[in-house]
């Protein structure tokens, strides 16, 4: 996989169980890859489309340049998990820079977000809570990085 993966999520709050959800995926990964777990809050408040949006200038302003964008949103494209695994095996071949997954807080995921994204990607049509979307992000990582290994993970 790329040189390094970092994911970004908006939100006003830091879970504990969540985190530790996390941690254990994030853990396995970085047996085989540098990632991070980046937290942002937007430096302003508000709330409703302006905090998103001050979410969403946040969430860019933190990207690495270059960087490999994937917004998570639902209006994205969905992958099965071989697709997916196959999709972060080219990156890793191809593109030799940082590759970032971007998750909006409870609010969504703000459109230049999703503008600024080489790919929008969907777990599908229902509305995840985000921490849950992250966990799942976690999860299919290192569910793509076995599949390429060929472990018997995915089964």
């Amino acid at each position: 996989m790329g040189r390094e993966i970092q994911v970004l999520w908006a939100g006003r709050h830091r879970r504990p169980r969540w985190d530790a959800l996390c941690g254990e995926y994030r853990d396995r990964i970085a047996r085989s890859v540098t990632i991070q777990d980046r937290p942002i809050r937007a430096r302003r408040g508000g709330d409703g489309p302006d905090r998103a949006r001050h979410e969403g200038e946040a969430l860019l302003s933190a990207l690495p340049d270059p960087v490999w964008l994937f917004a998570l949103d639902a209006r994205g494209k969905s992958y099965s998990s071989p697709d997916f695994a196959r999709l972060l095996g080219r990156l890793s071949e191809e593109w030799p820079h940082p590759i970032a997954f971007a998750l909006g807080s409870d609010l969504g995921l703000d459109p230049a977000v999703r503008k600024a994204a080489r790919q929008v990607l969907s777990f599908g049509p229902m509305t995840l809570p985000h921490e849950l979307a992250r966990l799942v992000l976690y999860e299919q990582i290192f569910r793509a990085l076995e599949i390429q290994r060929g472990s018997g993970y995915h089964h």
